[in-house]
């Protein structure tokens, strides 16, 4: 229907069933990803509050460093990380990329020192004059103008040598790190000029033997020592002299007053080489030719080592010029190897031999023998066969094992008068746990485990024993009592007076030292040296703790409880009470001060004193949050630790055996033992 009184029309519309609206969900995707980011920040709060600070400290500055073995944060050169093991693995320009493992303890905030070893300097060598022979700790690398050496970083003892100059040695610091550098000497002439001449001139001149290629007069260059001047002339006798030269001194001997000779003698050998003399009187070696008076007779003997000597008679008229010829015949004698295994090769002077067993006629001269068979420990002796007489070699190779058990012998006597006793070490606690009555905050609880056979001295170092190296040191007193007795122990000794008679002792028995000196002062160690050291903390630690495999360490040189029974060992006892502070009760040792080494009874291993009488310098550097691992402890420090209690320790905290103390100049109250590595 339409309305008339406008345009509108009412049109009819399809017709929609009502449908109810889908129900609205209550979550959205926000809600997931606030939820995600809450877990995240509940996690991060909670790794803050529970991982350990843990400060990475290397001794180069290092370009990169990565963290292996769990989650960690890292905030200006320290770590967040979670207890347990990681692995560090860090560069450095002009280093070896360093890998190390580190443990995280419990301990809040944790220290570790890791060292780069620097990469080898790029070391040339120069001297004046030319052709020197250059040794660098020991060896041979060649002979001067040398460039471009690569030598490990550290104290280098450089030598150069030269058949007619000075040997020239030093200690050179080499800065590693592919570094440039040149290590020049001038040598100096180990020569003196000799003036020689003689009546009439025109006379050879020989010294010891070798013609000098110059005739007389003339200045001859002789080498320094003591040297035979000889001058010849064909129709006079041979004259000589004794003389002894100096280095660059000048000297002119008397003049040689000529004999005339009326008769020649050539002298010839087979073979060639053999010492001559002449009525007993050494002229050389043959071939010679010499010039004597007539009217005598002449016994002339040649000798050569693995022959017998040939004599011959000669009488010289005047004007005779004779020649003789002496046959030296090979003298040989029998040796008969027997061996075990007998599949063992025999070689003879570098020859090869075959095997081992047999028989074999030698010149009877020195024979180098050596004996092998693989896996087993090489067989090596120099024989001297006899004529006439049979020799007979037994030997039986040892395995590698057996050798090195062998070789090790469980104790023996240094050149010094310490005994030595073998120590096979296993794993080993340091530090104490914190319920520990008496623990002091430098005892972080770390394992440490030991793998290299050791000799350790089973007594501490003596005033008689350390006065053999420095015979002016005064252990001197203390309160008026002797502390410079001979069998007490040597005090007032600082670290390096002690490491540097280890050096001295390592010479004495032709071992090499283990510390590395510049100007009387130790710089460095070579950690793969087998000479005497000072013993590391963790080889102290475990010759004093250490029981068994499996049992618990001692807290105490005698057990786990307090107090020690009387006389077993030296503390501060009652009779100290005017001398220090804190004694133990009622405890008698029967000394004041330190008792003679030795006095009391040793430890279950042999040892003793490793409690009382004196603290003992260690070879470790300290670190008082020391969480370091390595068996030879920081890599650098200022300060040594000192191990063990002294006469004047008498508290809970000074006589466990995990106090540690520190220091580097001499104390009344610190001595040292010695160790070195068994190979």
């Amino acid at each position: 229907m339409a309305n008339s009184g406008n345009n509108t029309s009412i049109e009819a519309a399809a017709y929609r069933p009502w449908v109810a609206p889908e129900a609205e969900s209550r979550f959205r995707t926000w809600h997931f990803v606030a939820a995600a980011v809450v877990a995240l920040v509940a996690l991060f709060l909670l790794f803050l509050f529970t991982a350990r600070s843990v400060a990475l400290k290397f001794s180069d500055s290092p370009s990169d460093v990565d963290v292996d073995g769990g989650f960690s944060i890292a905030f200006s050169g320290v770590w967040l990380l979670w207890p347990g093991d990681y692995t560090i693995t860090a560069t450095a320009d002009g280093c070896i990329p360093l890998e190390s493992t580190i443990t995280v303890t419990d301990e809040r905030n944790q220290e570790h020192i890791l060292t780069f070893t620097p990469l080898p300097g790029v070391i040339s060598f120069a001297t004046e004059p030319e052709g020197a022979t250059v040794t660098v700790d020991g060896k041979e690398i060649g002979t001067t103008p040398l460039d471009g050496k690569q030598i490990d970083a550290g104290g280098r003892d450089v030598a150069f040598s030269h058949p007619r100059y000075q040997t020239f040695a030093t200690t050179y610091l080499v800065q590693g790190r592919e570094i440039a550098e040149t290590v020049e000497a001038t040598l100096i002439p180990n020569w003196g000029d000799i003036a020689v001449s003689s009546e009439p001139e025109g006379a050879s001149i020989l010294v010891d033997g070798v013609d000098s290629g110059q005739v007389t007069p003339a200045t001859v260059e002789i080498i320094a020592g003591e040297r035979e001047v000889a001058v010849r002339k064909n129709g006079f006798r041979t004259a000589r002299q004794r003389i002894v030269v100096g280095a660059q001194q000048a000297d002119t001997l008397e003049s040689f007053k000529l004999v005339q000779a009326d008769a020649g003698l050539g002298i010839s050998t087979s073979p060639a080489g053999a010492g001559i003399t002449v009525n007993g009187e050494y002229q050389g070696q043959s071939p010679l030719s010499l010039e004597l008076k007539s009217g005598r007779s002449y016994t002339i003997e040649a000798y050569l080592r693995g022959h017998r000597r040939a004599a011959t008679t000669v009488s010289l008229g005047r004007d005779d010029r004779k020649t003789v010829s002496l046959a030296l015949t090979r003298e040989t004698g029998q040796v008969v190897f027997v061996t075990e295994p007998a599949s063992a090769r025999l070689t003879v002077n570098g020859r090869d031999h075959g095997q081992a067993n047999q028989t074999l006629v030698l010149s009877t001269e020195p024979q180098n023998i050596q004996i092998s068979l693989a896996g087993h420990a090489s067989y090596a002796t120099k024989v001297i066969p006899r004529a006439g007489l049979i020799q007979t070699v037994k030997v039986k190779l040892l395995t590698v094992e057996e050798a090195r058990k062998e070789r090790n012998k469980p104790a023996y006597a240094s050149n010094s008068g310490q005994q030595m006793v073998l120590l096979s070490p296993s794993m080993v606690q340091l530090g104490a746990s914190r319920r520990e009555p008496g623990r002091r905050a430098n005892e972080n609880l770390r394992e440490i485990q030991l793998s290299k056979l050791f000799y350790l001295s089973t007594k501490e170092i003596s005033n008689t024993q350390f006065k053999q190296f420095a015979r002016g040191h005064d252990s001197g007193e203390f309160e008026s009592q002797k502390l410079n007795k001979d069998e007490q122990p040597v005090v007032n000794v600082s670290w390096h007076d002690a490491a540097l008679y280890c050096n001295w002792l390592s010479e004495q028995e032709g071992l090499p030292k283990f510390y590395r000196e510049e100007f009387g002062k130790v710089i460095a160690i070579n950690a793969a040296s087998h000479g005497y050291r000072l013993p590391t903390e963790a080889e102290w630690g475990w010759a004093a703790r250490h029981v068994e495999d499996g049992q618990p360490q001692l807290r105490f040189p005698w057990g786990g409880n307090m107090p020690p029974p009387d006389r077993h060992g030296n503390y501060a006892d009652r009779a100290a009470t005017h001398l220090v502070g804190r004694t133990i009760l009622n405890y008698n040792d029967n000394h004041v001060v330190t008792a003679p080494i030795g006095y009391y009874k040793p430890n279950h291993k042999g040892i003793y004193d490793l409690g009382g009488n004196v603290a003992e310098w260690t070879n470790d550097f300290y670190s008082a949050g020391d969480g370091v691992t390595n068996p030879m402890g920081p890599g650098n420090g200022e300060f040594h630790v000192i191990s063990g209690s002294s006469f004047m320790h008498g508290t809970i905290t000074d006589l466990r055996l995990a106090f540690r103390d520190y220091g580097i100049g001499p104390r009344r109250d610190v001595g040292f033992r010695i160790t070195r590595f068994a190979e």
